[in-house]
């Protein structure tokens, strides 16, 4: 093959993928996008680009440029690209319009969509919004250069680049959400700036924010100096206790490209050095508010605005068939201190531990979503029966007043089931035995006997010896103690502290069971809340503690007054904590959970040893 035949097949060939491409572009459906910076400063040119996915687009047409001068423009480009991936081969063009422009005064500005004509059909870009800052007021030498030319270390200082700490809000009731960003100011070329370690935020309860994690810098004037801004870390935190606290300050390390000193020896020599730079975000105290004190009974820590609605999934059924009872919470606040609404059902119904459902989405604007609590009841009696309506009570910061809400009291109406029902006794809820046939195991045919019949002396009366008398009294002693028995567990059946206290221990072994599965699953959130909510309920059960009144200082209170060392109550302290905050840390994994699991277990052991003792 010659060298020109070699050249003409190259030449078909890459036609030949030309044409493709365009033939793959003509079958997509059309993208019409316009971009530009949110911000600018004004006097500084920047760029508004239009781009299309199609080579078929032509009569751009601008919207009204209110506050802007066109100083070139357009600029049109150009490109293409073929990709196999598995096999399977996709292209795409890209068209690109490019003005330069420069803002005439200060303030926000919107630009309309663009309109462009693709084979005969009109398409609409999207809109924008710039604001316009004002220029420096007092222009730091090093800023009259190039960003990219820093070429000395000693340019690196508090003014040319900082970290700020923005709380939304100083001031605000306890359990009520505040947003905290930490936000980095430069004028130098910084490449990234990672958190070296997460804070712990002790004295709250914390929620990250997703930030994207490709993140532009964009223009920001701050103290009459425009700066390259860009947000590092967003959480949203509870305040967890009324008083002043402190947010402790948080270090970054910064990576910035500075230009080299020295002259450049050859082509190849990078002519920029990356070097690191400490910065700590400063320390902040808010102060957070009690909650009034007529609080309702009904309350649990709920705090924000809240809804709540209920279902029933069949008011009629038979006996021994399962119904479920549905409750939605909605709303925007605090959702991990929202209980499970309380429901007095009839004694003849069984009931079972609720399912429970979470649905929140943390956001700059709160902690918003839906918690939905599913019951699952069975009648075993025939009749009609009422489920009075529970109470759900929370805290409304805007009108800073309690509000209670209520779902429907049901009426339910339960057919009597095929077959015999079983009766309820009284003091025996859920516990139900089936009713048994008496069959006849023998006959009553007796055949005459007729063997020989050996007559035998009669033995001497057991009437007045030993042995008859203990055949009375041992009954009636045994019968004595099962009736104390009997007495002595419906007292203390009655008493639900004594009762919560005893079994305070086997239930938060069957809880912790549960979180030990979720471990070895590796299920962070999930194992941190199970141990948490063990923790809690044991404390509630083993002190006799209310729910409503159970906190972290009445728990110490109540180990100081049973005379528990202090060492224990720290560890109880330490787990609780733990739960709350190590959960949202990244670098929490397997090992620590580990550790979290048997510290939990070992302090319910001793402080049941330790109770006894005392």
């Amino acid at each position: 093959m010659t060298r020109n035949s070699k050249y003409r097949l190259l030449s078909a060939i890459f036609l030949a993928c030309a044409l493709f491409t365009n033939l793959r572009a003509d079958n997509e459906a059309v993208l019409f996008t316009a971009r530009a910076p949110k911000s600018v400063i004004l006097g500084q040119p920047f760029q508004l680009v239009y781009s299309t996915n199609t080579n078929d687009s032509k009569d751009l047409r601008l919207p009204e440029l209110t506050g802007f001068n066109i100083l070139a423009g357009p600029f049109t480009s150009r490109s293409s690209s073929i990709q196999i991936i598995n096999g399977k081969q996709s292209s795409s063009v890209s068209v690109s319009y490019t003005y330069t422009l420069q803002a005439q005064k200060e303030g926000s500005f919107s630009i309309g969509p663009a309109s462009i004509n693709v084979k005969g059909e009109k398409y609409n870009s999207n809109g924008l919004s710039i604001k316009v800052l004002p220029p420096d007021a007092n222009p730091a030498p090093t800023q009259q250069r190039s960003q990219n030319r820093y070429s000395e270390d000693s340019n690196i200082s508090n003014e040319t680049i900082f970290i700020r700490t923005i709380v939304s809000k100083s001031n605000m009731y306890e359990q009520e959400a505040f947003l905290v960003t930490y936000k980095l100011y430069t004028l130098l070329d910084v490449i990234q700036c990672p958190m070296k370690k997460v804070p712990e935020f002790n004295g709250f309860i914390r929620n990250d924010i997703e930030l994207p994690e490709s993140r532009e810098f964009d223009y920001e004037n701050y103290n009459g100096r425009n700066y390259k801004s860009v947000t590092l870390y967003e959480v949203l935190l509870f305040p967890q206790r009324a008083g002043s606290l402190r947010i402790e300050r948080v270090d970054f390390e910064a990576v910035i490209r500075i230009a080299n000193r020295r002259a450049m020896r050859s082509i190849f020599e990078d002519p920029y050095t990356n070097i690191s730079h400490n910065l700590s975000a400063p320390a902040v105290s808010i102060s957070a508010k009690s909650l009034p004190e007529n609080k309702p009974a009904s309350f649990s820590g709920a705090v924000g605005r809240f809804s709540i609605n209920s279902s029933l999934s069949n008011k009629e059924v038979k006996a021994n068939e399962a119904i479920t009872l549905k409750v939605n919470i909605n709303g925007n606040g605090n959702f991990r201190m929202v209980k499970n609404p309380e429901f007095k059902f009839p004694e003849s119904f069984e009931t079972y531990d609720p399912k429970v459902n979470n649905n929140f989405k943390v956001s700059a604007s709160g902690l918003s979503g839906s918690k939905s609590v599913e019951y699952l009841i069975i009648p075993r009696q025939s009749g009609n029966f009422e489920i009075p309506a529970a109470e759900f009570s929370y805290f409304d910061v805007s009108e800073k007043r309690y509000k209670t809400l209520h779902t429907p009291a049901y009426s339910l109406s339960v057919l009597k089931a095929e077959g015999s029902e079983t009766p309820i006794v009284p003091g025996s809820e859920n516990r139900f035995v089936n009713k048994e046939d008496f069959k006849q195991l023998g006959s009553d045919i007796r055949f005459i006997h007729t063997e020989p019949i050996l007559l035998e002396a009669p033995e001497k009366s057991l009437f007045g010896s030993l042995n008859a008398w203990l055949m009375y009294v041992i009954p009636l002693l045994l019968a004595l103690l099962a009736f104390m028995l009997f007495r002595k567990h419906a007292k203390e059946s009655a008493d639900i502290k004594l009762m919560r206290n005893k079994k305070a221990q086997k239930i938060a072994q069957k809880r912790l069971k549960a979180a030990q599965k979720l471990l070895n699953e590796g299920k962070k959130d999930m194992f941190y809340d199970e141990v948490l909510k063990s923790t809690w309920t044991y404390l509630s059960d083993k002190l006799s503690i209310l729910p409503a009144e159970l906190t972290k200082e009445r728990v110490t209170a109540e180990l100081e007054d049973r005379k528990i060392e202090a060492a224990l109550a720290d560890s109880f302290m330490q787990i609780l904590n733990t739960c709350e905050f190590a959960r949202y840390a990244p670098n929490t994994g397997q090992k620590e959970m580990g550790n979290l699991y048997s510290e939990a277990i070992d302090a319910i052991t001793t402080l049941e040893q330790a109770i006894k003792k005392g």
